[in-house]
């Protein structure tokens, strides 16, 4: 807490009023662009590694960067991340959702161990909120690395995307650069996209392609950023001799 006190102290003689400054500017029309979710793993802060701003985002943050799947939703019981989309793209007319995973993440790590049946039993998952947590809703995801697993890690994975009749198709790091646990993280990130895409309140959004939804992979041991291209199939890391492609990729696609 000390520390926490003093970076308080800091943030007023330095930074508090270059931030009053934005908060007026986006005061009485604030626009953000995207609702973000990712991990609320501590390497992990968006807002830097994007250079976005006050106003620009919303952020959302969970054990694993999940959005469960419409099938959770029953008799009012939900979470957080349903009502956040609902606050920002009905509420708010954002027209991007980005999910956003990562290398080494201690979510997908323990989801790994989680296809151990024991591990993952029902007494265990008494016994501890995020074990239950991963068992209920990246259970989906777990299933999608065993198809990999089974047809081998250079064979395409197919998710669904925005509308029935569309899907993703997606090779998982077939260069080899990343360990087990990283591509399933992968997989993770792709499968909260189509449980995105399993909300009502979204449908029309998406089948009119005024809602559009993307993926991020950060890497956290090099710095590097990908981008999920569904023209190259794969997540192709965003540098300066990919970005313009990627660009164009997004334009014609979302346009």
């Amino acid at each position: 807490m000390d520390r926490l006190f003093r970076g308080i102290i800091k943030y007023r003689n330095t930074d508090k009023h270059l931030m009053l400054d934005q908060f007026v500017q986006v005061k009485n029309n604030p626009t953000p662009k995207a609702v973000f979710f990712t991990c609320m793993d501590s390497r992990m802060i968006p807002t830097r590694f994007t250079k976005t701003n006050v106003g620009d985002m919303f952020v959302v943050r969970n054990a694993g960067n999940i959005i469960p799947h419409s099938q959770h939703f029953l008799d009012e019981y939900t979470t957080n991340e349903p009502a956040a989309l609902e606050l920002g793209c009905v509420v708010n007319d954002i027209r991007h959702i980005i999910v956003c995973g990562h290398s080494d993440c201690k979510a997908m790590n323990l989801l790994y161990k989680l296809r151990d049946e024991n591990f993952a039993s029902k007494d265990n998952r008494r016994i501890s909120p995020l074990r239950s947590w991963l068992c209920t809703h990246a259970s989906s995801s777990l299933e999608k690395f065993h198809q990999l697993e089974i047809c081998g890690y250079h064979n395409p994975l197919i998710f669904q995307s925005e509308t029935v009749l569309r899907k993703i198709v997606a090779y998982i790091d077939p260069d080899d650069d990343f360990c087990i646990e990283d591509k399933l993280s992968q997989v993770n990130c792709l499968q909260q996209m189509a449980n995105i895409a399993s909300y009502g309140f979204l449908k029309r959004r998406l089948e009119r392609h005024q809602l559009h939804i993307h993926a991020l992979w950060f890497d956290i041991y090099t710095g590097n950023i990908y981008y999920f291209s569904r023209q190259n199939k794969r997540f192709i890391d965003i540098n300066e001799k990919t970005v313009e492609m990627l660009s164009n990729e997004v334009k014609k696609y979302y346009s």
